[in-house]
This record gives structure tokens, sequence and C-alpha cells, in this order.
């Protein structure tokens, strides 16, 4: 059904603010904080900490072989891991606070950390 012949100017206008302001909160609220460190765990324990200034590649030892971290352009990314479903290297590139990689048959996890830490649905 056709509803157009029922809106007015008045009612395209009001739609039109509520589709800015959507759009305006959603950019606002839904990008995080840029992050400042690089956080390695393995095991649990803290492997590495180190800044996103500067670009580099860790080789990280855990139970099925290394997996290899890049940093580059102040973000962050498994590059590669031994695991055989490849969900962390697959997670793409890392570069706001709260974003994790988890290489979970490696038992290795990546994390960007910074003064804001925004949390997902993963955190609940």
């Amino acid at each position: 059904m056709k509803y157009h012949h029922l809106l007015r100017p008045g009612d395209w206008l009001v739609l039109a603010a509520g589709g800015i302001t959507v759009a305006g909160l959603a950019l606002t609220f839904w990008s995080g904080a840029p992050g400042q460190r690089l956080v390695i765990k393995r095991g649990g324990q803290l492997f590495l900490e180190t800044s996103l200034n500067y670009p580099r590649t860790v080789d990280v030892p855990g139970p099925l072989g290394t997996t290899r971290v890049e940093i580059a352009d102040h973000r962050a990314r498994v590059l590669s891991d031994p695991g055989p479903r490849q969900l962390c290297v697959h997670q793409g590139w890392l570069s706001r606070a709260g974003q994790a990689a988890i290489c979970l048959p490696n038992q290795v996890s990546v994390e960007i950390a910074g003064r804001v830490k925004r949390y997902d649905s993963l955190n609940y």
C-alpha cells in the first residue's frame, strides 16, 4: 500500500531530522576511542604490552606453535596462527580501545588498550 499521499511536508521534515539524528548518534556512540597500547597474553598471563606507535612484528609462542602479530599504522592484527579455523586471523585489523582477537586453540589473545575501554557483547 502506498501512504505517500497521507504525509505532509512537515512530516517529511520530521522524518529527515530523525534520520540525521540517528545517523549522528550512531557515528558518535558506536565508534570507539583510538587505542594507545597493545596487550598480548599467552595462556592468560601477560606476554607483552607495547605501544602502537612503532611498526613491528611480534612472535608469540603457544602450545600449537607460533602466533605472529603485526603492528602498523597505530593498529594491530594477528598475521598468522597455527590454529585450525584461523578465526583470530580473520578478525582483521584492531585499532579501537577494547577490540580483541583471541586465538583460543593456541591460548593467545591480542587486545587494544586505551584511555576509554569500550565494551561489547563479549563482556557480558
